[in-house]
């Protein structure tokens, strides 16, 4: 199987040209290819199709193999292939996911994407502003956003301390969230400015994640602590995002970097 691995500020996933390559068994593929010893190593599989109502479309699986509806940093990414590699060249561009199309906007240098812009859509708030729960035998309290798949937002003081590879599972997996969760937590440098670590379900702690950004973003306006423009930094960079209450949607913008290419030899039932 040929692959392309590409990265959304070190949020990395293994892309594959649905156009010219099949994929029987997308779910397994994911968990072979995320490997990160005995595979290509990545956050999961995103698959880059053909679209009867965009310009391609866009299906992403976990690295645990379970599928996922919406990836900011994954969709820049696919823009960023489908515009370089001949697929499409509007600009504007449209992609479809499982939380609906999405429209990108492409900062242009030397006719290589250098930035991309995705509406995000408008967020559904999914919790109390705040909502008390209580994890491991503390309490906390999250602000809930749904941007086509679900967040959890935590505000606190200090996040670099967190160790999330041993907390971060009770997050994930707490029965208030009965399809589990991506967990947010954020640390208020001003009002233009948060910090974030990120839990994703099925993939773990992640150096990035682009919904979760657009998630924390709006759970800091709605809570007061930011104005509608924020800068937020995580692991592997920054994304900017924009919530423009007259319309309601959530523009994010960030770099989207293409790393290799190449062909992994997989179990045969697998990509026929």
């Amino acid at each position: 199987m040929k692959f392309t691995k590409m990265h959304g500020i070190s949020n990395d996933y293994v892309y594959v040209n649905g156009f010219e390559e099949n994929v029987k068994d997308p779910a397994r593929t994911a968990r072979l290819v995320s490997e990160r010893r005995t595979g290509i190593g990545s956050d999961g599989l995103i698959i880059i199709a053909p679209s009867q109502k965009a310009d391609c479309r866009m299906i992403m699986y976990n690295a645990d193999g379970t599928e996922g509806a919406m990836c900011g940093n994954g969709i820049r990414c696919v823009g960023k292939y489908a515009y370089e590699h001949g697929i499409s060249g509007n600009n504007p561009m449209t992609v479809e996911t499982k939380a609906g199309n999405k429209r990108l906007q492409f900062t242009l240098k030397d006719g290589k994407v250098e930035k991309v812009t995705v509406d995000m859509g408008i967020p559904e708030q999914t919790s109390l502003v705040p909502e008390p729960i209580s994890i491991g035998g503390k309490d906390y309290s999250f602000v809930g956003i749904s941007m086509g798949n679900p967040h959890a937002v935590y505000f606190m003081d200090e996040i670099d301390g967190l160790d999330l590879e041993k907390i971060g599972p009770g997050f994930e997996n707490h029965p208030r969230f009965p399809d589990r969760t991506n967990s947010e937590f954020i640390q208020i440098v001003d009002r233009n400015h948060i910090r974030m670590r990120v839990w994703e379900r099925g993939s773990g702690e992640t150096w990035a994640c682009g919904t979760g950004a657009t998630a924390s973003a709006v759970a800091a306006v709605l809570s007061g602590y930011t104005e509608n423009r924020v800068t937020v930094s995580l692991k592997g960079g920054d994304l900017e995002i924009f919530w423009d209450r007259e319309s309601g949607h959530v523009f994010m913008t960030g770099e989207a970097t293409e790393v290799f290419t190449g062909e992994i030899h997989l179990p045969w039932e697998v990509i026929v």
